[in-house]
Parts: C-alpha cells; structure tokens; sequence
C-alpha cells in the first residue's frame, strides 16, 4: 500500500514538471452569493394548482398551500419576476384556483397534456424568452408534477429552486421522497417566504419593502400578525407624538 501511494505522489510530481496543470476546482452555484435568487435572474413557473389535484392532497392542509402559491404569486409580481402559469387537462382538472388566477387576470395558462411540464414545448419556449436561468417551481403534486419538469430542467443547466411547501404530494411521504429525489438531482427546496426574502434583500428598497409587507400580513401566519401588532405600536407612538 505504501509502494502504491508513493507511486502516485511520484507521478502527480512528473506532471507537474512537465507542465501539466492540475484542474481547476468547478465553482458550485449552490454557495457563495450567486447562489441566492435575485428578481432580474428568476422566472417562475406554478404547475397545476387545480380542484383534481386538491382533491388528492394529503402531505399538506390545503388550505396553506394554497395561501403559500398564492403568497409566492403575489411576491412574483411585485418583484416583477416573470411568471408561467400552467394546468393539466383543465376541461377536466379544473381551472386554475381562483385566487391565484386572480393575481395574474390577464394571463391563460398554458393548457397541457403532458404530464411532465418541461416536454410541453410551448412552457419550454416560455422560459426560454424570458432569458432567465434560476427556475422558481411550485406544483401539484410533488412527486409528478414538480419532480418531473424539476429534474428535466436541471439536466439541461437551469437552476432550479423547489418551493416545498407551496406544493404536495398525496402523502407525507410522497412529497418527501419528491423533494429528496429532487436534492439528488442538483434543486434547491425552498419555501415561499425564503424566495421573497432573497428577492427583497434589503430593507433599504422602499420601492418593493411596503408591498412585500403587505404579503407578509397577508399570508405569513404568526410573521403577519407580528408586523401588524408592531405597525399599531408605531402608529401609538406617532399619535402621541
């Protein structure tokens, strides 16, 4: 064993005498600060968020997946982030839940037959257009909906960020067996309010902050209530004063 190891080290020392660079180590798009999502590199694509799919839901309480897309929706917009809606067999499915329809009212999802998203040409060209390459994707289910186009679009060198809990799965253990899979591919999981603040950033933006405060009282649960009870202090405050 000692032979071979010195065998090796004696060899690594003969290339690089006879100038052989060693490769360089890839910089990995999941650390340092590339790896956070900003609004001018994102798209976001919300997948069959549909009664059918509803109906099935057990990993989650539907009623917080659907204040979570919608949640995710309205941080989209008001970052400007461009925003794919898409459905399954809606004659069928149903149409897109209507509070999230309603965020973008002008918008028809692209109707589709594939199961997989990503082999519906139409969405593809989609993404494409909007010259992003960090893939925000929320989907019902988890393990179908979301895996699939998910793992497709990170073979082909997109960075693709899972938002976990504004999808699910039938069960617990499907969606959680999704988003392990999905690890293993190279995607990122996610959870709305995280997208919002890599979004944000910086309080200092006031052009953005007051509106992601809005959703946050909105749909953030214990954080919404808490900045409520805080803009009642202030405003006590400011009327004593």
């Amino acid at each position: 064993m000692g032979q071979y190891s010195g065998d090796i080290h004696s060899a690594k020392r003969k290339q690089t005498k006879t100038g052989v660079t060693p490769m360089p180590q890839p910089t990995s798009a999941k650390a340092g600060l590339g790896a956070l999502l900003t609004p001018q590199d994102s798209a976001l694509i919300l997948i069959d968020h549909q009664a059918f799919q509803f109906a099935n839901l057990h990993s989650h309480e539907p009623t917080m997946i659907v204040n979570n897309v919608i949640a995710l929706a309205k941080t989209a917009k008001i970052f400007g982030v461009p925003t794919i809606l898409s459905t399954v067999l809606e004659a069928r499915g149903g149409y897109l839940i209507k509070g999230l329809q309603d965020v973008f009212p002008d918008q028809k999802p692209i109707d589709r037959t594939f199961i997989n998203t990503w082999e519906d040409q139409r969405v593809v060209d989609a993404v494409k257009k909007t010259g992003r390459k960090k893939l925000i994707m929320a989907a019902l289910w988890t393990e179908i909906c979301l895996a699939m186009p998910a793992i497709q679009a990170a073979g082909e060198g997109y960075e693709v960020y899972a938002v976990t809990d504004a999808s699910g799965g039938v069960t617990r253990e499907a969606h959680d067996m999704a988003v392990q899979r999905m690890i293993m591919a190279g995607v990122v999981p996610i959870t709305w309010m995280a997208v919002a603040g890599e979004l944000q950033r910086d309080w200092a933006r006031e052009d953005t902050a007051g509106k992601f405060a809005d959703i946050l009282a909105a749909h953030g649960g214990g954080s919404g209530i808490a900045y409520a009870w805080e803009q009642q202090l202030l405003g006590q405050k400011a009327g004593a004063a």
